[in-house]
This record gives C-alpha cells, structure tokens and sequence, in this order.
C-alpha cells in the first residue's frame, strides 16, 4: 500500500476523543471563571508530547498563537482568544422570544427550534432546566456531524465529488465550462469512460493487470 501521509485518523482522534480539543473547549467553554489562559494551559497539559499532532505554535505569521496542528500539509497554528465567548454563543432569550413570535414568518421559522424563554415554568417540574438550555456551537456542531456520519454508514457508499457551479455564489446558476474544467481535471470523465469499457474501476492494480494483461 503507498503512503501519502495523508492519513488524519491521528488528529481526528486528538479532537474528538475524551479530553481532546473538543472535549476541554466544551468543559471550558461551561466553567464560569475560565479564561483564555486556563483554556491553552489544559490543551497543553492534556495534549503536548501526549499526541503527536498537537504542538507549540510557530511564532510566525502569529507571535500570539497558543497552539499548533500538525496536518499532513503542514503544521497551522492557532490563536484561540476568544474561543470560549463564541463558542458559547450567547442569545438572549427575550430576543429569542420575540422572534419566535413575530410576524416575519422567515425569521419565525429560523428560530423555531431555539428553546426560547419559557412564559412560567409547570408547578409540576419545578425549576427544572428547560430543553436545549447549555448548548454550545462545539456541542451542536459534533451533534451535526455524528448524525451526518450515521446517515453516511447507513447508505451504500457511492464515490463523492463537489463540483462548483458558478464563481459568483449564485443561486442556481450554472457555467457549463467551469463544471466541464472540474469534471475534466478531477478524473470523473476518466472514471465514467473506464465503466463504459467494461472495465471494473474499483480493483488494485496487480488483480486488474492479471486480469486484463491479455488485452492489447
């Protein structure tokens, strides 16, 4: 098998695993008095010279950079000022409130899954917290992301390629020759003639030349 290092299980672990980039920001982002500082200072306790994608940030081009990745590219280092306000991504719930009940029926639907504020809490549940109260941008993207990754298992793998339709960012527009240029450059017309031939598109190379070495 040829390696192209470019194999990110490694760093793909680093943030999703238990204490890993995503799992402190969660603890930090939820922890009142954490800061900015207390937040670098356990990516490092928990993450250098204990994962070999995580290292100390280059000073270049940001001297303030707390952190490294190390991607099979090359190592991007991070400044995480701020990480924890955004990631927490404060709303007020009045605000909410008001949106859930306006007349704009585009903004209503927006924020229809929003919790919101609740008008008075059920005697019956008390002070209990109510529904999507704590959510924070890390926790809802990871939530997103598993539930994409179980339709993706639960599907019958097909072979997947973006293609941009425009350079304009327009909705339904199309440029024909700048699809062609994708198809063309990224191997898909290549790809679909070889199926037309016949010929299976999804064998190692030793089994497809044993094969078809008889073939001129």
């Amino acid at each position: 098998m040829v390696d192209f290092g470019m194999d990110l299980q490694k760093c793909i672990e680093m943030f999703e695993k238990p204490m890993g980039v995503l799992a402190i920001l969660e603890e930090e982002s939820l922890f009142p008095k954490a800061t900015d500082q207390s937040f670098a200072a356990k990516l490092h306790a928990n993450l250098l010279g204990k994962c070999g994608n995580f290292a100390k940030p280059d000073p270049k081009p940001d001297p303030n950079a707390h952190f490294g990745i190390v991607h099979y590219a090359a190592k991007v280092s991070y400044n995480l000022t701020g990480w924890l306000e955004k990631n927490k991504d404060p709303l007020n719930d009045t605000i909410v409130e008001m949106m859930k009940n306006g007349s704009n029926k585009l903004v209503v639907q927006c924020f229809a899954d929003h919790p919101g504020q609740p008008a008075e809490a059920p005697k019956d549940q008390g002070g209990s917290k109510k529904k999507g109260g704590g959510k924070t941008v890390s926790s809802f993207y990871k939530s997103q992301l598993d539930d994409l990754m179980k339709t993706l298992h639960a599907t019958e793998p097909h072979f997947i390629r973006c293609v941009v339709p425009n350079t304009h960012k327009q909705p339904g527009g199309v440029e024909p020759a700048l699809i062609m240029h994708q198809l063309t450059c990224n191997g898909v017309l290549e790809g679909i003639r070889i199926c037309r031939k016949g010929f299976p598109n999804r064998m190692t190379y030793p089994d497809f030349k044993s094969r078809y070495n008889i073939l001129p």
